[in-house]
């Protein structure tokens, strides 16, 4: 407790403020930064994976599995075939993209307006004509992700014609 004069007590260490750490200053940094430096980022990350996956080719099925979901169990993860259906999307190769994953490449269209609406916003914070704005609901998102589950389920069902959707 503070006496009268405002000066910590005997019992009390005197408090500064601390500065901020390396997080902290990274945060105030990135708070303070320009608006169009996050979607130029995230652009960025996406342009660097979208160059890995082309230059490592996912198609070429050397050696065995890596993913531990498929090594314990022997089924197809739900993610099973995104790579490789997002290297089919990046060579322009729609079918083979939706063989090998239906649900990555239908919410693929819907993904990149969702950024393309919030960049433009962010970057472009003046300009009167906009993208319309899509709003996922809960319900929306739970739909999504029920027919993901449902998809996942039927392309590990061991019986025709389901085992045409194993990759």
């Amino acid at each position: 407790m503070n006496n009268s004069a405002g000066q910590p007590g005997p019992w009390q260490r005197p408090t500064a403020p601390r500065a901020p750490g390396r997080f902290g200053r990274l945060w105030l940094k990135l708070k303070h930064s320009p608006a169009w430096v996050a979607p130029a980022a995230l652009l960025t990350c996406f342009l660097g994976l979208a160059a890995t996956v082309l230059a490592t080719n996912p198609t070429d099925d050397l050696g065995p599995t890596t993913c531990a979901f498929k090594l314990v169990t022997g089924f197809d993860c739900p993610g099973c075939g995104g790579t490789r259906a997002f290297y089919y999307v990046l060579t322009l190769n729609l079918p083979e993209a939706a063989r090998n994953h239906a649900i990555a490449v239908f919410a693929a269209p819907f993904l990149a307006y969702l950024y393309l609406s919030w960049a433009l916003r962010r970057v472009f914070p003046s300009v009167k004509w906009r993208l319309p704005q899509f709003r996922i609901t809960a319900s929306m998102a739970s739909m999504f992700l029920i027919a993901w589950g449902g998809y996942w389920v039927i392309r590990n069902l061991p019986f025709a014609p389901f085992t045409l959707l194993y990759v």
